[in-house]
């Protein structure tokens, strides 16, 4: 037997994201905090004194963090979901979601780093 599988539009998906980003902005301080320094940095990148494509790709580079901020919160709702007893692997779900936003972090500094480098000529 087939399931039914209620009929999604565009509209109506775009909708469900949106009510989860909002939720998201109200509920998770950490998430605020990404968009304040998403807004700040990209302020910064676009007062730089360099090329647009230089700030264009440190601006496109400030939405991993947001993205993997997102998807935390997706992990640790999911994982509240089921438990909220300490259980080990609810540990290291939310220790791996996590430490997947340190990674972005990271690699946007590191992305910073070198298009910096590059835009300002430090790299014969």
């Amino acid at each position: 037997m087939a399931l039914k599988k209620p009929r999604y539009t565009l509209w109506d998906n775009a909708s469900y994201a949106i009510s989860g980003l909002i939720e998201v902005t109200r509920h998770e301080t950490s998430f605020k905090l990404q968009l304040l320094a998403f807004v700040v940095m990209n302020i910064i990148a676009w007062s730089l004194p360099i090329a647009f494509i230089y700030a264009a790709a440190l601006s496109v580079s400030l939405f991993i963090p947001i993205m993997a901020e997102l998807a935390n919160s997706a992990v640790e709702r999911v994982v509240d979901l089921v438990t909220h007893e300490y259980h080990e692997l609810a540990k290291r779900a939310k220790d791996a979601a996590a430490a997947m936003v340190l990674v972005s972090l990271c690699f946007t500094g590191a992305v910073w780093i070198v298009i910096l480098i590059a835009a300002f000529g430090l790299i014969a």
